[in-house]
C-alpha cells in the first residue's frame, strides 16, 4: 500500500503588488499554519519519501515549514505543478518512481481539490463518510488530505485513493512554534 498527501499551501501575503503571483511569500498566518500542519504531520508519522512542490515562493515555503523531517525526503520543485490541473498533477503522480512509498505533493487549487475529488472517486463521494464530506466542501489553504493507494503509481487513476483524513490547520490545535 502507497501514501499519498496532498497538500495546498499556506496563507500566502497579498501586501506587496509589484510581486508576481508566483513570487507571493507565506503571510505570518500562513507561517502558522504550516507550523501547525507540521506538528500534526509528526504526531501522525506522516513521513513521505518523496516531495514534489510547485516551484511557486508560498508552496516551496510551505514545505520549508514542514522540515526537519524525521528521515530526509527526496525534494523536486517543479515548474511544472505551478496552478496544475487535476490531469496535470496526475501526470505528474504517475511518473513517479514505483520505489516511492509515500509521495506529498504541495500545490495549488483548483486542481489540488479536483484532483483529490477525482482520487476519491463519485462512489465513495455518495458513502457521505465524514472525511470525505469535508473535503467536498473545499480545500482551504494549508490542508492536507492522506490517501491510501493499492496500485502503481503509474495507474494511479479515478477512485484510485481511499481518502484516510482531511485536516485544515484552523480544525487542529494550535501550538507553541
Amino acid at each position: 500500500m502507497r501514501q499519498l498527501l496532498l497538500m495546498r499551501h499556506a496563507k500566502s501575503s497579498w501586501d506587496d503588488p509589484r510581486l508576481s503571483d508566483h513570487a507571493r511569500p507565506l503571510n505570518a498566518r500562513g507561517r502558522q499554519a504550516a507550523a501547525i500542519m507540521r506538528h500534526a504531520m509528526h504526531e501522525l508519522r506522516l513521513v513521505p519519501d518523496v516531495v514534489l512542490v510547485s516551484s511557486a515562493r508560498r508552496t516551496l515555503q510551505t514545505m520549508e515549514a514542514l522540515e526537519p523531517w524525521e528521515d530526509t525526503p527526496l525534494v523536486e520543485p517543479m515548474d511544472a505543478l505551478y496552478l496544475a490541473s487535476a490531469p496535470q498533477l496526475l501526470a505528474v503522480l504517475r511518473g513517479t518512481a514505483e520505489t516511492a512509498r509515500s509521495v506529498l505533493l504541495v500545490g495549488h487549487n483548483p486542481g489540488l481539490h479536483d484532483l483529490a475529488m477525482l482520487l476519491v472517486g463519485p462512489q465513495v463521494m455518495a458513502t457521505g463518510a465524514p472525511a470525505t464530506r469535508r473535503l467536498a466542501e473545499g480545500y482551504p489553504t494549508g490542508a492536507l488530505a492522506e490517501f491510501a493507494v493499492a496500485g502503481s503509481w503509474r495507474s494511479l487513476g479515478e477512485g484510485g485513493g481511499r481518502l484516510l483524513r482531511f485536516l485544515c490547520p484552523r480544525d487542529l490545535p494550535e501550538t507553541v512554534v
